[in-house]
């Protein structure tokens, strides 16, 4: 093989999204949902050669090293029991999941930013309690009055959510490639169809 070729494949980080591992926490639960717990297909290999987790399933391409083949993993699951937080950071990426990229006014989607529901300007803080998902247009119209004044209203009050709750959320918005061995993993706690 052409070193040159298998530098450029190493490094590029494009390369790493062909074959990633699905990674489970010891109780066959993914560690996260949105983002999915995703490792590219070398740190889940480097895993399983540290013995750190075991492979449950795996894609049927393999890699090769001068004296071992091995077929690359697809699903993998943690030896050791990772706690999965309990609280939540007040994150924008958070704020988008707990209003399910929503904007809390007029329920739009797309070009979200956040909006202070009590204006920053008139003593309003940025917490949980006070930020929403806003659209634009709406965010504008808004600007920095009050809502009775800016003729909006919320759809539902801001509060912090718990990291059950967002975890619960990302499962509502799947990535845009499952691989067929990761299903049984991802929604494994749901009903079944009688």
């Amino acid at each position: 093989m052409d070193t040159d070729f298998r530098t450029s494949f190493v490094r590029d980080p494009g390369a790493l999204k062909h074959h990633p591992a699905l990674v489970l926490n010891a109780d066959y639960r993914p560690l996260s949902y949105y983002p999915l717990s995703l490792w590219p297909w070398q740190e889940a290999v480097k895993a399983a050669f540290l013995e750190r987790v075991d492979i449950i399933a795996e894609y049927d391409q393999v890699v090769r090293s001068p004296t071992t083949t091995i077929r690359i993993p697809s699903v993998v699951v943690l030896k050791e029991f990772v706690k999965p937080q309990r609280r939540v950071a007040f994150t924008r990426f958070n704020l988008f999941l707990r209003d399910e990229f929503r904007c809390q006014y007029c329920g739009s989607k797309g070009d979200l930013t956040f909006d202070h529901v009590i204006p920053r300007a008139r003593g309003g803080v940025t917490s949980w309690e006070n930020v929403v998902a806003a659209c634009s247009r709406c965010n504008l119209r808004k600007g920095s009055k009050s809502l009775k004044h800016s003729g909006l209203t919320l759809r539902r009050p801001p509060r912090t959510p718990g990291a059950e709750e967002l975890r619960n959320q990302g499962r509502k918005f799947p990535p845009n490639h499952l691989h067929a061995t990761w299903l049984d993993y991802l929604y494994w706690d749901a009903e079944l169809e009688a």
